[in-house]
């Protein structure tokens, strides 16, 4: 079987190849072991990447993008006078990788794709690489495997450093765009996440622009004004020498890594800088510092201590500065372990995953949560398939569509050590939705559980919350006071409502004002198919891009579905067999972020049970 692993990065583009019962071995592009990641908008429109794309860039700078996964969220880039979409530009970059294996291969094409992303991406992120990998003709065995799992199989994969079931790794990551740091423990299928974190204003890039300064501060009294079109170049003249002078930076960035001192060139008229490793580490020591007290509190989050980890792992190019590994040494009392080279540890790790162990849940554990639980709650998935643009749920019957359950692995054995669990809530598993004039929205999942109500009274049930029944002062019936929670007794509430699109003639409403311009409006309708009615009219007010997840708490269940579309935010969700609803709406609409900001909010203070 022809197994392909691609780790698209921000800076660099790295393949690996496992055909023919052979190892796992780098797929070279171009003579190296890595492919910038960058694009050039030709004048005809044609996309170069690479090296290509870095050549051509010198002879006009404002048609290069040189990282395009660092633009993931921006929907599409402006190369010269082309407007080229994301998933163009990640596309050519895949496809040149696709083209170059399919030479090795004599032709033939890989019997399976497997993609790496960060383990922070949600399916918004996930769905543009798969688009992305499609669009490059890498066939429809796609695979995406988290990068700090596919870090942690590399680990694993070295004589004497096996990672047993119940065991755990941490994955200190610093790429050329964001640090991520997650905590991989090792189960009887495969690997899990069981804490992550990131910094999304460090990396390799970071530095540069850190050295950067340092060296402006040292020539530009010679010519402000020069200094000053190099830094904000106007003209052709001036991009490309703040393109060499920035390629030169990196590479003494590169080179102090090796030497303790080195030489940044500069145009003139300038002279050139001496730099040494000691200003370098002065520069960037703070922010460092902020990447391992980042490391030392996502490794107690699990519960555990960094010595009882089987070690702290370094990956990503700008891990090879020396002055990571003293940190770590020096802060947590474990000197970490990089294997290989950093930059390709992602790619090769990516094809020691077994198929079935490859998990798309990741979520970060809290000191209160069992370590051992989040193993036994895993459920792999070998594959995320995102929905087609033009896809559309069929019409629910009557009563709603049937609760999906998921399936139940059963326990795994865990040498963790055992907490004293608080409640926990597993994150929901999110699924992007595109192009959802019409969507229909699921209604209402099924109740358990039991569930005392502020007022001293038994938990309603399906059919005491058939009928709208009395309200309280804030507008709220006992089954609405189920579905609000908590989230009455700390903020101001009043009834009707305000914003959420739900028509106040459908039933009792009311309205809480939340933190951070949200609010949320609650509605006991006068049948499912008036909650059913009203949930589709919210959603189908917005369009656009959605995430959907399953959700459970205070003895109910449900789903909700978040959109943003023109500056208008809102989720929505519904409750199995009750004619509940609720609409959490960003007020503020010039700032109503993504699906995934929204959903992320009323995951933490909105849904019952938190």
């Amino acid at each position: 079987m022809r197994v392909l692993s691609v780790d698209l990065g921000t800076s660099n583009t790295v393949a690996v190849l496992s055909a023919h019962g052979r190892p796992p071995r780098v797929v070279e592009v171009d003579g190296s072991a890595t492919m910038p990641s960058a694009v050039f908008a030709g004048e005809d429109g044609n996309l170069l990447v690479g090296r290509d794309a870095e050549r051509r860039a010198r002879l006009d700078p404002s048609r290069f993008e040189p990282n395009p996964k660092r633009r993931v969220d921006e929907g599409t880039l402006l190369l010269g006078d082309n407007i080229v979409p994301v998933t163009d530009a990640l596309a050519a970059v895949l496809s040149r990788v696709g083209e170059e294996t399919s030479r090795q291969l004599g032709g033939a094409k890989p019997d399976e794709v497997r993609l790496t992303h960060p383990a922070q991406w949600g399916p918004t992120r996930r769905n543009v690489l798969m688009a992305a990998a499609r669009l490059a003709g890498l066939g429809n065995n796609l695979v995406l495997v988290p990068e700090p799992v596919a870090a942690a199989a590399h680990f694993a994969s070295f004589p004497g450093q096996a990672l047993a079931p119940g065991k755990a790794l941490a994955v200190y990551d610093l790429g050329a765009g964001t640090f991520d740091i997650a905590v991989v423990g090792a189960t009887q299928n495969g690997f899990t996440v069981l804490a992550e974190d990131g910094l999304p204003d460090l990396g390799g890039l970071d530095v540069d622009q850190a050295l950067l300064e340092h060296v402006g501060r040292e020539v530009s009294h010679r010519d402000p004004a020069r200094w000053q079109r190099l830094l904000r170049p106007e003209t052709t003249a001036d991009r490309r020498a703040q393109r060499s002078l920035r390629e030169d930076v990196k590479a003494a960035k590169e080179a102090l890594s090796r030497h303790p001192q080195t030489e940044v060139p500069m145009p003139e008229p300038f002279d050139d800088v001496l730099v040494t490793r000691a200003e370098l580490e002065a520069l960037v020591r703070p922010n460092l510092l902020r990447s391992v007290e980042l490391l030392a509190g996502t490794i107690r989050s699990t519960g555990m201590t960094p010595d009882r980890l089987l070690g702290i792992y370094l990956v990503g190019g700008s891990s090879r500065m020396p002055l990571v590994a003293t940190l770590i040494a020096e802060q947590l009392r474990v000197v970490p372990t990089s294997l290989d080279q950093p930059e390709t540890a992602v790619a090769l790790g990516a094809h020691h995953v077994p198929r079935e162990g490859i998990s798309a849940r990741t979520q970060t554990q809290t000191v209160q949560s069992p370590v051992p639980a989040a193993l036994a709650e895993d459920q792999p998935t070998a594959t995320l398939s995102p929905v087609r643009p033009n896809f559309r749920p069929p019409t629910p019957p009557s009563g709603g569509f049937p609760a999906q359950q998921p399936p139940q692995p059963a326990p795994l054995p865990s040498n963790f050590p055992t907490l004293t669990p608080a409640a926990s809530k597993r994150k929901p598993n999110r699924k992007l939705l595109i192009g959802v004039a019409a969507l229909v929205v699921v209604a209402l999942a099924a109740v358990g559980g039991f569930y005392l109500l502020p007022d001293g009274g038994g938990t309603p049930s399906a059919e005491d919350c058939a009928s709208v029944g009395e309200k309280d002062d804030k507008g709220f019936t006992s089954c609405l006071r189920q579905l609000a929670g908590s989230v009455p007794d700390g903020n101001t509430c009043k009834s009707g409502v305000e914003s959420s699109g739900i028509d106040a003639g459908a039933g009792l409403t009311a309205t809480c004002t939340l933190s951070d311009d949200y609010q949320v409006s609650y509605l006991h309708a006068t049948s499912n198919d008036e909650a059913d009615k009203q949930a589709r009219a919210v959603i189908n007010s917005l369009g656009g891009d959605m995430v959907q997840a399953d959700w459970k708490g205070n003895g109910l269940t449900g789903q909700y579905r978040a959109a943003v579309s023109n500056g208008t935010g809102k989720l929505v969700f519904t409750v199995k067999d009750r004619p509940l609803l609720g609409v959490l709406s960003k007020v503020q609409l010039r700032d109503a972020g993504t699906p995934d900001d929204i959903a992320n909010y009323w995951e933490k203070n909105v849904q019952p049970g938190t």
